[in-house]
């Protein structure tokens, strides 16, 4: 599996619509909460103007993006933690994506119920977010408990847990996500090992009608309390969204110079989730196939050329190296050569956005 962004919100947000519009997938929608039971999941691929123009100059037979995986989770509702609406199962699904999407309600329609009556996004952000702290509350009172028993009979480990478990139970309790929290490098080991929903990085999907695109009259409630998480938000017109991709290329196209807009909120949804996971892209041109690879930020060539085939990382000797841009510059790989363009780096090398890889490898 590649990295996942599971999308959520209350029941009626929205966000099979715009799960809809950014997959080939189908779900269901249905004016009627929890007709999303088993997360739907779909791939995108990342928009990428860098691949579009390396294809270009290189006329490979076959272009490969890289790919984000979304997840539609069914809607939360208050009392989840407790298992309401069959919150537990779908806690669990959140507890399995790498990055959460809150898709927010901003927008009235009569046709589709709200959950709570009237719209309300401060409201609606609050309960998802408490729900997610209660849960995470749950997970570690469970350890708690857990290692001041095994504590009590000399076990090391567990009595040096305790006050990192007791810190990070102080801020759930102060009805703060994990996110943000400043604790030790042990102390991060022991949070990675807890899989809390609140430390996974969120963005926030700001729904809207037409209307609210120009009045935003909800969409400041959204940033205002996003701001105070230093979490992204994206504006998203779903039926727009929706709309748009049933067209053909060239006709969304022109539906987008219409609407003045240089791009699809699905793109900058897409490209938000993928700087949110601290994601780069890189690229290889092996026979006829011109591919775009996922790599987290920092990652050394030999796992990045794991990334294309265990062997390349067992066997690892040295990567060739050039850059796009440099590439974009020079023309053509054999002008690139000529002027020396091209590095050869070694094991220690951290792989940036935009390289083009050739990896040399023992079999």
């Amino acid at each position: 599996m590649g990295f996942t962004c599971g999308i959520i919100g209350l029941p009626n947000a929205g966000k099979s619509t715009i799960f809809n519009a950014l997959s080939a997938a189908r779900a269901e929608v249905a004016n009627y909460p929890f007709c999303t039971i088993n997360p739907n999941q779909g791939i995108v691929p990342v928009p990428d103007d860098r691949l579009q123009k390396l294809a270009q100059l290189l006329h490979p037979e076959k272009v490969t993006p890289t790919v984000l995986e979304f997840w539609d989770i069914a809607g939360l509702v208050k009392g989840a933690s407790q298992g309401e609406g069959l919150g537990n199962r779908f806690l669990g699904h959140i507890r399995n994506v790498d990055a959460v999407a809150h898709v927010v309600r901003c927008f009235e329609a009569e046709n589709v119920v709200h959950v709570y009556a009237a719209v309300d996004p401060r409201r609606d952000m609050e309960i998802v977010q408490t729900e997610l702290i209660l849960a995470d509350l749950q997970t570690v009172e469970k350890r708690l408990t857990k290692a001041t028993h095994q504590a009590k009979v000399g076990d090391k480990k567990s009595s040096s847990e305790i006050p990192f478990l007791h810190e990070v139970h102080e801020r759930l309790g102060a009805g703060l996500p994990v996110k943000g929290l400043t604790l030790a490098e042990e102390g991060h080991k022991i949070l990675q090992s807890l899989e809390l929903l609140t430390a996974k990085p969120q963005l926030y999907v700001a729904n809207v009608s037409e209307k609210e695109l120009k009045e935003r009259r909800w969409v400041s409630q959204v940033e205002a309390l996003a701001a105070l998480e230093k979490a992204p938000v994206v504006m998203i017109c779903g039926d727009l969204e929706a709309e748009m991709a049933e067209l053909a290329a060239e006709e969304r196209a022109e539906f987008l110079q219409e609407m003045g807009l240089v791009e699809s909120a699905l793109n900058q949804l897409i490209r938000v989730g993928y700087k949110l996971l601290h994601l780069l892209t890189f690229y290889t041109t092996v026979g006829p196939e011109l591919r775009a690879w996922t790599v987290p930020t920092e990652t050394r060539v030999p796992q990045a050329a794991g990334k294309i085939h265990s062997d390349m990382e067992r066997g690892f000797i040295r990567a060739e190296v050039i850059s796009c841009q440099e590439f974009f510059n020079a023309g053509s790989m054999a002008a690139a050569r000529e002027k020396g363009l091209i590095r050869v780096e070694g094991k220690d090398y951290i792989v940036q956005d935009g390289d083009i890889l050739h990896i040399r490898f023992h079999a």
